[in-house]
């Protein structure tokens, strides 16, 4: 074997896990796609985020608020290893609304899955003049908002670039520009790449996003998997205004103001619309008025990977043992997880997490 693991992706995803990996001492070669994939790594929101996920399953709760617990130790070893900081903030996000009707309606599933949490979902409930002493550019159409303390937000491009350069330092092969056609099995895994690249690997892992959609049937997996696109608008650098992130706006640790995002079932597009980033900015300034000032300085629009029931897929091939499919659509949320867990589950290890919950199978029941 040319390497114990062939990791097909170079996301966020993917070298979580191959960092994780590594640090166990096994060998790892990624493989990553060129410049024209969907790289939903290089657009989302950057959202550490444990409220709101997990509603109908509380499991999904759960590894969320693992992952986000481990997340400071995760960022601050990447730090001290490559100087790249990917600007982890914990100090907690709002889930803003703009009526009593429908924060209480959420503050009631909230409890339910608080209930089914054994407590363990901590939040607190903000009227608006709670709120604006929070966040005093709060806007007057904001009835209040839902504080909850788990959540926070990073830079996922330095957290990409503190990846990539770490997983290099620890040994792994990064192979870019290479476009997976095909994987076969005999005495371990040979991946077949366009170009004449063959990779041979005792296991493979297929965490290409977007991409596993076509791959995954060659390896055994379903892999039902569609794009959702996402808009997001980015202001001028500004002095702090945001204190807390939202799913509306976040001020990045670079100053500017990160608004969206959209989501559009629009197959594989991937551009701006002006209807879309008009939404966006009125959400925005309903939210905080002082927005309406603000320059524009650029947009975009990137693709999300979602299951058929928006939870991550965690499966080993039937057909193909040691062939693993890894798929999210929050690969920020569950960097840490992916890269101190997940490990040991492909590893199967005494200390494996139980992710059974979250095989293709559930589709097939359903």
């Amino acid at each position: 074997m040319d390497t114990d693991y062939a990791i097909i992706g170079g996301g966020v995803v993917g070298l979580s896990v191959a960092w994780g990996l590594l640090k166990r001492g096994l060998t790892v070669t990624v493989i990553d796609g060129d410049d024209g994939s969907f790289r939903a790594s290089r657009g989302n929101f950057g959202l550490v985020w444990v409220q709101s996920k997990g509603m109908k399953q509380p499991a999904y709760a759960s590894w969320s608020q693992r992952s986000a617990a481990a997340w400071n130790t995760f960022a601050a070893e990447l730090k001290e290893a490559t100087g790249f900081d990917p600007e982890l903030e914990q100090k907690g996000g709002y889930d803003l609304h703009f009526s009593d009707e429908t924060l209480a309606e959420t503050v009631a599933k909230y409890e339910e899955l608080k209930e089914k949490l054994g407590g363990n979902y901590p939040y607190e409930v903000l009227g608006h003049n709670e709120l604006r002493r929070e966040e005093p550019e709060i806007g007057p159409k904001v009835a209040g908002a839902i504080l909850h303390h788990q959540d926070g937000h990073a830079n996922p491009l330095k957290l990409l670039k503190a990846l990539a350069g770490d997983v290099r330092r620890l040994g792994g092969l990064v192979l870019t520009g290479k476009t997976v056609e095909d994987v076969s099995q005999k005495d371990g895994f040979r991946i077949h790449c366009t170009d004449g690249t063959i990779v041979s690997a005792g296991k493979t892992v297929l965490s290409a996003g977007l991409g596993a959609a076509k791959l995954g049937p060659k390896l055994g997996f379903r892999a039902p998997i569609r794009p959702q696109r996402g808009q997001v608008l980015i202001t001028e650098k500004l002095p702090r205004i945001i204190h807390r992130p939202s799913l509306i706006a976040r001020q990045v640790d670079e100053g500017g103001i990160q608004i969206g995002a959209t989501n559009e079932e629009v197959g594989y597009d991937d551009r701006v619309t002006a209807q879309g980033m008009a939404g966006l900015a009125a959400e925005a300034v309903a939210a905080y008025p002082i927005l309406a000032r603000a320059q524009l300085v650029r947009s975009w629009g990137a693709l999300r990977v979602l299951s058929p029931d928006g939870l991550p897929i965690y499966q080993e091939s039937p057909d193909m043992p040691g062939a693993f499919l890894v798929t999210c659509h929050s690969g920020i949320t569950l960097a840490a997880a992916h890269a101190r867990f997940l490990p040991d589950w492909l590893e199967k290890t005494a200390g494996a997490p139980d992710l059974e919950v979250f095989s293709e199978t559930r589709f097939a029941l359903s």
